[in-house]
């Protein structure tokens, strides 16, 4: 198998898996954590995992993506278990990987913090501190790179900032780096035009400039090492237009012409939306809009947007992922 990097030159597009914490759901497993799987659902994750290589997903996440001890310490949980949890979904995902026989992808998955931190709201008294974010994100990258995984992706990032921290502490691993940020509709007044914004009223153009700028990485340009920048989720409760595919697609668009004004053109694209708007079902179940077949008819103009690296977000299943390696193929 090929080295990510020397993976990423080659012009064929990846195929990413797709949602995990809604499979979990599927199979009737709800816990406070959904790392806590990795533990007393190992078979499960497996489960899921072979599922999606099956469905010819050629990288798959991690269980990781609530596995800090910021997160495990909201749900309850010993905030010192994160390790443990961590190396075990990498172990389920390289016990996949070699059932399936095939070439797969590891990439170890890095979410958000529980909330706020201190960087945007400007204190500790609303935010989590910059050092507890810092040292969370440093025990869940470091020991996923010890484990082994082929790169990190960095994902539903609300606040540039804090992509920018995970992503200087990243660095120090010297895997690939895949960030992506979750936006969301916003409409300037003065202009009336259409961009995308995060909670924290973060652009695609501004998570550059703050990648660039070196305030979290003691003045070096992050942008140096990073392989790899997208956008992921993204539900519109009332913009049908703007969530799913369509929100994939606009948001490629966008972080398209920010990254061409910059004159980047080193770095790779990713887009992994949701399965459009979640709703409930007459037996109160929650269920996506956007159905396999529909969110497939959307992977060519995708990938002709600049999207590389495909795959779907929550609500997303291996049928998905199915429907898009059979629009990749054809």
């Amino acid at each position: 198998m090929k080295d990510f990097r020397e993976r990423l030159k080659t012009d064929i597009p990846i195929l990413f898996d797709g949602g995990f914490g809604s499979q979990l759901f599927a199979r009737d497993i709800q816990l406070a954590n959904s790392a806590i799987a990795n533990e007393t659902y190992p078979d499960a994750v497996v489960d899921i995992h072979i599922d999606y290589i099956n469905s010819g997903a050629e990288a798959i996440g991690t269980n990781t993506f609530v596995a800090s001890p910021l997160h495990l310490d909201m749900a309850g949980q010993d905030k010192t278990d994160a390790q443990r949890l961590i190396r075990l979904a990498v172990q389920h995902a390289k016990h996949a990987v070699a059932e399936s026989d095939r070439d797969v992808y590891i990439a170890g998955s890095v979410g958000p913090s529980p909330g706020a931190i201190e960087a945007d709201s400007g204190d500790t008294t609303f935010g989590i501190a910059n050092d507890a974010v810092r040292e969370a994100h440093k025990l869940v990258i470091h020991t996923l790179a010890e484990e082994g995984v082929d790169f990190l992706c960095l994902e539903t990032m609300f606040s540039a900032k804090e992509a920018a921290i995970a992503a200087d502490i990243a660095r120090e691993t010297e895997l690939p780096i895949a960030v992506n940020m979750t936006y969301k509709w916003t409409k300037e007044r003065r202009t009336g035009k259409e961009i995308y914004k995060t909670d924290w009223g973060h652009s695609a153009s501004d998570l550059l400039q703050i990648l660039v700028s070196g305030e979290f990485s003691n003045g070096d340009n992050l942008l140096n090492y990073i392989d790899i920048i997208g956008t992921n989720c993204g539900a519109e409760s009332k913009k049908a237009e703007h969530t799913g595919m369509p929100y994939a697609i606009t948001g490629t668009q966008q972080l398209l012409t920010a990254m061409t004004d910059m004159d980047l053109n080193n770095i790779r694209m990713m887009a992994y939306p949701n399965a459009g708007m979640p709703e409930l079902d007459e037996n109160y179940k929650t269920v996506y809009s956007q159905s396999p077949t529909e969110m497939a008819e959307y992977v060519p103009t995708l990938i002709d947007t600049g999207a590389y690296l495909i795959g779907g977000c929550c609500g997303t299943t291996p049928a998905h992922i199915k429907t898009f390696r059979n629009a990749i193929d054809t």
